[in-house]
C-alpha cells in the first residue's frame, strides 16, 4: 500500500499508540523499530536474517522447480528469460 494514511493517536495504558491499517500489512506481534529525525517519524519491521533466510530459500526452491532454460548457453553470460505465463 503506497498511500498517505489519516489516523489519530490515542492512549493506551502509560503509552500513546496508533492504529496502523491492514493494508499495511503489519501482523500481532511483528517487531517493527521506531526512529525519529525531527518530526519525522519512521516505523518499519526489524530486520530478521533468520526470516529473510527462509524467504530466500523459498524464492530459489521455487526457481528451481521453474527448471533450467532451455536452448540458453551457461557459459556465455547471458541470461535468456523465455515466456512463461503467470511469471509476471
Amino acid at each position: 500500500m503506497n498511500a498517505t494514511v489519516k489516523t489519530n493517536a490515542f492512549k493506551s495504558g502509560n503509552s500513546v499508540a496508533v492504529r496502523l491499517p491492514k493494508a499495511f500489512g503489519i501482523k500481532e506481534g511483528d517487531v517493527l523499530q521506531i526512529k525519529r529525525n525531527g518530526t519525522l517519524i519512521e516505523i518499519r519491521p526489524e530486520f530478521n536474517p533468520e526470516e529473510q533466510r527462509a524467504r530466500l530459500t523459498e524464492m530459489v526452491r521455487k526457481l528451481n522447480e521453474l527448471g533450467p532454460v532451455v536452448g540458453g548457453n551457461p557459459d556465455d553470460g547471458r541470461i535468456e528469460f523465455p515466456d512463461r505465463p503467470g511469471l509476471y
